[in-house]
Parts: C-alpha cells; structure tokens; sequence
C-alpha cells in the first residue's frame, strides 16, 4: 500500500532554514511527477512546488517562488523540499504526494513547520 513519509519540520526562526524529506512506497514512484503541499491553521491544503518525474521540471506557488526548492532522488523514493528565508507565513504542515490527488488518495502525517522569534 502506498506510504508517504514526512520529516524534517521543526521550529525555526524567521530568515531560517528547513530541509523537508519525503520517503514514498507501495507505488512506481519514478513514473510520478510529486508535489509539496501545505495546510496552516484554519486554511485548506496548498501545493507549493512540484516536480516532473525525472527532475528536469519544477513548478512553485508564488508565496515560495525564489525561497523554496524540490528536488528528488529516485533511486532512493525520495523528495525533498529546501526552505529558505522563512517566515511566520510558511508556518503549517507540510505533506508530500503525487502531483494530481484524487479525494481517496493517501496522505502521510505531515511535518510541522513553525516559523516563530
């Protein structure tokens, strides 16, 4: 069955940095174009960045365009997100998925990223 990991949320000070890794299974993850979203308190769930399914394209929300990166490595089912100069605005919990969700698809836990002085 299909898993998502997340991990590497924490809390950070404004103008930090955080590096967030998803490891997936139970589906051909190569053949996946992947995507990071976010959900904040009291707001639905956004996609921030995606990626093409060999790495060569990437796409971001406006909010994170020039602060945030994804990248992947599929030999190891893995994608990762590289934050920097975040702000209180980035805090939420993250969730990484395949580029197009279905409402039955399967969701990890998140990792909580809070951006606090």
């Amino acid at each position: 069955q299909v898993q998502l990991v997340e991990s590497g949320g924490g809390l950070v000070q404004p103008g930090g940095s955080l590096r967030l890794s998803c490891k997936a299974s139970g589906f051909d993850f190569s053949t996946y174009a992947m995507s990071w979203y976010r959900q904040a308190p009291g707001k639905e769930r956004v996609k921030v960045a995606s990626i093409s399914t060999a790495g060569g394209a990437t796409d971001y929300a406006e909010s994170v365009e020039g602060r945030f990166a994804i990248s992947r490595d599929n030999a190891k089912n893995m994608v990762f997100l590289q934050m920097n100069s975040l702000s209180p605005e980035d805090t939420a919990v993250y969730y990484c998925n395949k580029i197009v969700v279905s409402p039955s698809d399967y969701w990890g836990q998140g990792t909580q990223v809070t951006i606090s002085s």
